[in-house]
């Protein structure tokens, strides 16, 4: 795709000349940034959901238990996450910057991602967005599995709780132990699609409105991490049922169906144990899509040669 900036003789060259590259850089850097300064809250909040209970999974105590697995498992996720996403945005939405003009007549570039066409770009980002968790979820469910069964206590640390997973080949099979490594696959999908189907959209949107209002060419890390803040609080409330869902499947000690998993939350806990840890869900959401989202939209720009 043609930059955009090659077209002010005065601004700084681009580093990275490939915009594959640039998401995946970007998308790693971002990943690893946002998992690692949020870990404990995600603890916290994996044992509010657990069926132990909060206390008996390790209430306040070795929050950052687990946190291997969130180190290996985070810049791939994010970076596959990125590529994906990116890529059906260069394809399906306009390459060419067109000219609009500011309120004082003034003309002024617009970058294609910005063109107004706000039905199909939502669409696009939409799409994009779903494409790229499921890319993404192929690292995290894993990582995910491993990572919380450490965080809840059932073992000593995420090293261990692979170990538990892989040596269970010995008398069930490798079959097996993909089906643990990837246990709460489909309810993980059906959580994080909807989430981002949410949380993209409105960011693009929400950046979108900041650029019309000031007429810059791509909004600023720390603007790009405050409406993800809000973009990211929307969507973890929506879909914090399903967050419920997916972790107390993963942490369950033997294999069980979302409906039948569903019935027993309902009937043992009622309905306001889907709404478990929303408190701690939003507000570690809302922190990581500052720092996941501005991160990103911070090594993109500097990566793109885009003027902070």
């Amino acid at each position: 795709m043609q930059d955009v900036l090659s077209l002010h003789p005065g601004k700084r060259k681009q580093w990275v000349e490939s915009p594959y590259l640039r998401s995946l850089i970007a998308g790693g850097l971002a990943g690893t940034t946002v998992d690692l300064s949020l870990y404990p809250l995600d603890t916290l909040k994996t044992r509010l959901q657990s069926s132990t209970g909060f206390t008996a999974s390790g209430g306040f105590s070795g929050i950052y238990r687990g946190v291997g697995s969130a180190l290996i498992g985070s810049a791939p996720g994010a970076a596959l996450f990125f590529i994906t996403y990116d890529s059906i945005k260069r394809a399906l939405i306009p390459t060419h910057p067109t000219i609009a003009y500011t309120a004082d007549g003034k003309p002024r570039r617009v970058p294609p991602e910005y063109q107004h066409n706000e039905g199909r770009e939502a669409g696009v980002h939409m799409l994009a967005a779903s494409l790229g968790e499921v890319a993404a979820c192929a690292v995290r469910v894993p990582t995910e599995v491993v990572k919380q069964r450490a965080q809840a206590k059932q073992h000593p640390s995420s090293l261990t709780a692979l170990q538990h997973i892989l040596a269970q080949r010995h008398t069930h099979g490798f079959v097996h132990v993909w089906m643990e490594l990837y246990r709460g696959w489909s309810i993980t999908i059906m959580r994080e699609v909807p989430f981002t189907v949410i949380q993209f959209p409105l960011w693009e949107a929400l950046k979108r409105m900041r650029i019309a209002k000031t007429g810059k060419k791509e909004v600023s890390g720390l603007e790009g991490g405050v409406l993800g803040s809000v973009a990211g609080a929307v969507a973890a409330g929506v879909t914090t049922p399903l967050d419920v869902l997916k972790t107390r499947l993963m942490l369950s000690r033997e294999r069980v169906g979302m409906g039948m998993m569903l019935k027993e939350i309902l009937k043992t806990n009622g309905p306001g144990a889907l709404f478990a840890g929303i408190g701690p869900r939003i507000g570690w959401i809302s922190a990581g899509g500052a720092i996941f989202l501005g991160s990103y939209q911070w090594a993109s720009n500097l990566l793109g040669g885009v003027e902070q």
